[in-house]
């Protein structure tokens, strides 16, 4: 145990976890993004009794672009029976790996590959699928959405930046064929980050509207999809809504 913990010591970490022999890890990014990650975590513990019940015992889950693991362990520890992490980074899985075996967590699993690659022949069905994060680092949003949707079994959680929605309609070929908008995307270019561990992959980001969002939920399949409230304590972006957490349900 003290070897793996010397391990931990020895990485850079985007995440505090709070280590068995009462240490914590150190993170990089310089200023105290660490509510970001409360706030999600306390929405979607607060989103899966709801809609799932308080018994985890028998529910999977997958978390897509899991980064260090964080949610994904916290999802194990809060009673999952098997959680799989997947990220396209392999030194992200590496990093979660490294918890899993300090905190000895068999039902928690990590692998590298990328979001659009996953089946459900491949990697399986969830009761629960994690997209938090990602989404608006993504140049195939829409893909991106499929996959969750094949993948899911019951629930799927989305947490993601948004961008001002654009309506009205828009001549179409014709100004005698009128379609109306059903939501917009912006740009963002972060081609001059892709070596950063937080950054898109590609560095083409298209980051939805709230509109956007929720009318392709339902396009690619669920359901329904529901914007989570957040917390009077939440992080400042989702308490003012520039970013969203979304609940959408098979």
């Amino acid at each position: 145990m003290s070897t793996l913990i010397e391990q931990v010591h020895s990485r850079e970490w985007f995440y505090a976890y709070d280590l068995p022999d009462g240490s914590s890890t150190t993170t990089y990014h310089g200023i105290d993004i660490q509510a970001i990650h409360d706030t999600r975590w306390n929405m979607l513990d607060a989103c899966i009794g709801h809609c799932l019940g308080p018994e985890r015992g028998g529910l999977t889950a997958l978390d897509l672009a899991c980064h260090q693991g964080w949610f994904a362990y916290n999802m194990a520890r809060s009673g999952f029976s098997r959680v799989l992490g997947v990220d396209a980074r392999q030194s992200h899985v590496d990093d979660s790996s490294l918890i899993s075996q300090i905190y000895e967590m068999d039902q928690l699993s990590f692998l590298q590959g990328d979001i659009h690659e996953q089946t459900p022949d491949q990697t399986g069905k969830f009761d629960v699928v994690l997209m938090l994060g990602l989404l608006y680092h993504l140049e195939n949003p829409v893909g991106a959405l499929r996959v969750c949707r094949a993948l899911c079994k019951q629930l799927c959680v989305i947490e993601t930046q948004i961008v001002p929605g654009m309506t009205g309609f828009v001549d179409y070929g014709s100004y005698q064929y009128v379609r109306p908008l059903k939501g917009s995307f912006g740009i963002i270019d972060e081609t001059g980050d892709t070596h950063g561990p937080e950054a898109s992959v590609t560095g083409v980001c298209l980051v939805p509207s709230l509109d956007a969002l929720l009318w392709l939920l339902e396009k690619v399949g669920f359901s329904s999809a529901e914007v989570l409230e957040p917390p009077q304590e939440a992080y400042e972006q989702l308490l003012h809504h520039k970013r969203v957490m979304v609940a959408a349900r098979v």
